[in-house]
């Protein structure tokens, strides 16, 4: 069982929610490599994902966001 901790892996700025997120996602990934190549992988796609994440060979990118994010509409969509 892999005791990583959380705050360990976070680099000050992501959410743990985007960290989970980012782990699901890249297990998943790893899942589809070791069946698309017929792998023998005992160990688990989310051990190896959060291993990923501890050792910094992924990392998340969220983007900042300044003041109210407000949808828009271009001037060609206005109608008057």
């Amino acid at each position: 069982m892999i005791k990583a901790s959380v705050e360990d892996m976070l680099s000050g700025k992501e959410s743990r929610y985007a960290l989970v997120m980012g782990v699901a996602k890249r297990a998943r990934e790893i899942n589809d490599e070791i069946v698309e190549n017929n792998l023998d992988e005992t160990r688990k796609p989310v051990n190896l994902a959060i291993k990923d994440f501890e050792e910094d060979r992924y990392s998340i990118y969220e983007p900042e966001f300044e003041g109210d994010n407000k949808i828009e509409k271009k001037e060609s969509e206005i109608s008057e």
